[in-house]
């Protein structure tokens, strides 16, 4: 089983990803949160940043693209290509109404001629390999047969599925019948992608769908940050970290915290940005402890780093991790 990293926007950046993978067996392959060209623009100081070779030199990194137009599309993965990146990813699949709005991200769905068309152009182009991370479609699922005649026309490296539409979000649940009618009527390689928040449900996910060989983990991985490795463990497959990392314990957890505020505490300017970001990663992780909504509320109403200490060192201490699912 090969696992892959969700692009999260907002948290999967470069200080996550290489504290995740120092501290916990690493994902197969981390995409990176979208660069988002325009016309005759180059890549931001941000962006190069995070997608910079000696940002990721431990890991495999996919760099993910959005736009909907083909120049801007191509300049881009040559510029990656240029820093010896292989494979780029397209995004079709940001359901953000900002993004859909400008027909990026899954609101290309919206137009199949125009995605043909861009298609077209772009593996006309390129001898980079693109990947395509997309939802099933704006608000009908039969929209998805659409889109998957036309993406079956490209040699599209790796197709991943997240079986909502845009109006979804993340609310309702991942259209499982869409899924399987693209398992049935693509010999593209598939990934798929959604609601994976633990060892049980990867290990479902694969005995019910065993020709689909990798899974892609966003949500849950940001909640547990080792489920890589308890994923490796569960299907018995050797972890390139050891056993001793498979899993989560409480001071591995507490180590990776620390250095995660280390971490952004050098590249983000005063205390509020930086408690902005933590309190983005808490949203997540806090769910891997016994009795962690109340914490969770401090957490949140934390105005100054001092308060933010005392209450994750009471949290540390004074609580345990749900470690039911974690042995697989």
């Amino acid at each position: 089983m090969n696992l892959y990293f969700a692009p999260l926007e907002g948290i999967g950046g470069y200080i996550y990803r290489n504290a995740q993978a120092d501290f916990f067996p690493e994902a197969d392959r981390y995409f990176s949160p979208f660069l988002s060209p325009g016309t005759g623009k180059r890549l931001t100081p941000r962006e190069y940043r995070d997608i910079a070779p000696e940002h990721n030199e431990k890991i495999h990194l996919v760099p993910q693209i959005m736009t909907d137009h083909a120049e801007s599309f191509l300049r881009t993965a040559h510029e990656l290509q240029s820093l010896g990146y292989e494979e780029v990813n397209l995004n079709l699949g940001c359901p953000s109404r900002t993004v859909v709005t400008k027909g990026r991200g899954a609101g290309f769905l919206a137009y199949p001629e125009k995605l043909d068309a861009f298609l077209y152009d772009i593996f006309a182009k390129t001898d980079v390999a693109v990947s395509v991370k997309t939802r099933i479609g704006m608000e009908e699922p039969e929209e998805f047969l659409r889109l998957l005649e036309i993406f079956n026309r490209y040699p599209i490296s790796e197709l991943i599925i997240h079986p909502r539409l845009q109006t979804d979000y993340y609310k309702n649940h991942p259209d499982m019948e869409i899924f399987s009618y693209a398992a049935e009527h693509t010999k593209l390689p598939l990934v798929y992608n959604g609601d994976l928040f633990s060892v049980s449900d990867v290990r479902r996910f694969s005995e019910n769908y065993p020709e689909v060989g990798t899974v892609m983990l966003g949500r849950g991985a940001l909640c547990d940050p080792a489920l890589f490795g308890e994923a490796r463990a569960a299907f018995s497959e050797p972890s390139r970290h050891g056993t001793e990392k498979s899993h989560l314990t409480k001071e591995r957890l507490r180590a990776f915290h620390d250095r995660l505020l280390s971490d952004y505490a050098e590249v983000l300017s005063g205390e509020k940005p930086l408690l902005y970001k933590m309190k983005e990663i808490w949203f997540y992780m806090s769910h891997v402890f016994t009795n962690h909504e109340s914490y969770e509320k401090k957490i949140r109403k934390a105005m100054r780093l001092s308060d933010y200490r005392v209450v994750v060192n009471q949290l540390f201490v004074e609580e345990e991790l749900h470690i039911s699912d974690f042995d697989g």
